[in-house]
């Protein structure tokens, strides 16, 4: 991204006025949540995607396969951050896991070895050199026997995105807050899978 260039200057003054009107940051970094991003299977560690242009693939062999119900669920919830946000997201049938270029968020399918209350998680392979919070490739996998939906596939791919947890907005948010849209903490807040304003504001403020 060319952050010295006019129009993105005068584009982010725009965003900003909007974003401050939203009065809730739950991107990292944000005045609550500041840790560097590492690469690791952990539930702590937020990363956000190198930039806006965002391309995806979908394990289609193997232990990692994602059914096509589960390949359903993230195409409906990838289409909302496309059509509502500033992120462009595009398909990636041929991946590269290594190396320049590599493809910037990987679906899977299965167990991650954390505890059974956990759905799903995203975690960072390959944090960019000389950032303090960019992630050049991310892994999101998700339980199967029917744990995928829209809107545990939307929340996951709002981790990806940077998007934290009510606790770790600033100001702090309960983890049911409506205001955090899609990234409410617990299964049970909401059975939609919406955005939510304050979410659309907050990654389109990023990118």
């Amino acid at each position: 991204m060319a952050l010295g260039s006019r129009s993105l200057s005068r584009r982010r003054q725009a965003s900003g006025a909007r974003f401050r009107s939203a009065r809730v940051r739950h991107h990292h970094p944000d005045g609550t949540w500041d840790q560097q991003c590492i690469s690791g299977r952990s539930p702590t560690e937020i990363c956000l995607t190198d930039d806006s242009n965002v391309y995806y693939y979908m394990d289609s062999s193997g232990e990692f396969e994602l059914e096509t119900p589960d390949r359903d669920a993230v195409k409906s919830a990838l289409s909302r951050y496309r059509t509502n946000t500033d992120l462009s997201i595009t398909y990636d049938a041929t991946p590269v896991f290594s190396g320049g270029g590599e493809t910037d968020t990987i679906w899977q399918e299965g167990a991650f070895g954390m505890p059974d209350y956990f759905r799903g998680l995203t975690w960072c392979n390959d944090p960019v050199n000389g950032t303090r919070h960019r992630c050049d490739q991310h892994y999101i996998r998700i339980r199967g026997a029917g744990t995928y939906n829209q809107k545990i596939a939307g929340h996951e791919a709002g981790h990806a995105f940077g998007l934290v947890h009510g606790a770790e907005a600033s100001p702090v948010q309960g983890q049911c807050a409506d205001r955090m849209g899609i990234m409410r903490a617990s299964v049970s807040c909401t059975d939609s899978p919406g955005l939510g304003a304050v979410v659309k504001q907050n990654i389109n403020w990023i990118y």
